[in-house]
């Protein structure tokens, strides 16, 4: 028998805006009549640990936490957090990462190497990439690359647009707003607005 739950899961790195794009996910599936359930593991967020977080949502939620191979989707802000997350993913599960890289702190300081052909393996899972900080910047607001994924997450989740404006409305500053709203339907516009990203 089908799960009747859809699992999100968001990693990124402290910083990104993670809990955020978490928060605006839980409040517009309950907004839309979900039972609504979320969690959230922080690294060293502050230093630039790995912060993941599952939001799951359905008519009953039981558990807030997932295993491996049953996520629906995938959200990642950067290419190594997708690698590191993508056990996760169910098969033919949605991949939308941030094109984005950034070296954890061992490789920064030299203490090992990068790994190579990460982009390359996260193309065969049929990751999509999206330039979210351009988008963001074309929106006017460089730090709204979250929501421009969550702009993309949304063409693929049953909730109007108009839900999730409403709340994003309520939790970002007043005076970011407008330009938040536009990084946000960049991000649909990203994934044609149906599902089938553009990037």
């Amino acid at each position: 028998m089908a799960d009747p739950t859809t699992t999100v899961m968001l990693a990124g790195v402290g910083g990104q805006g993670t809990i955020l794009a978490a928060d605006v996910l839980a409040k517009t599936a309950r907004a839309a009549g979900f039972d609504v359930k979320l969690s959230e593991v922080h690294g060293m967020a502050q230093r630039g640990g790995s912060v993941d977080t599952v939001v799951r949502f359905g008519d009953r939620v039981h558990a807030p936490i997932t295993d491996h191979g049953h996520a629906d989707h995938l959200v990642a802000f950067e290419v190594t957090e997708a690698a590191r997350q993508l056990p996760f993913l169910k098969p033919g599960g949605r991949l939308l990462v941030n094109s984005r890289v950034i070296d954890p702190m061992p490789v920064l300081i030299g203490d090992l190497p990068r790994t190579d052909g990460v982009e390359e393996a996260l193309v065969e899972e049929g990751v999509v990439f999206i330039d979210a900080e351009e988008l963001a910047c074309e929106a006017g607001s460089p730090r709204s690359a979250n929501i421009v994924l969550l702009g993309a997450l949304s063409t693929g989740l049953p909730f109007p647009r108009g839900v999730w404006a409403g709340v994003i409305e309520r939790r970002v500053p007043p005076a970011t707003v407008e330009a938040n709203l536009r990084a946000f339907d960049l991000g649909r516009r990203a994934c044609g607005e149906e599902g089938e990203c553009l990037l």
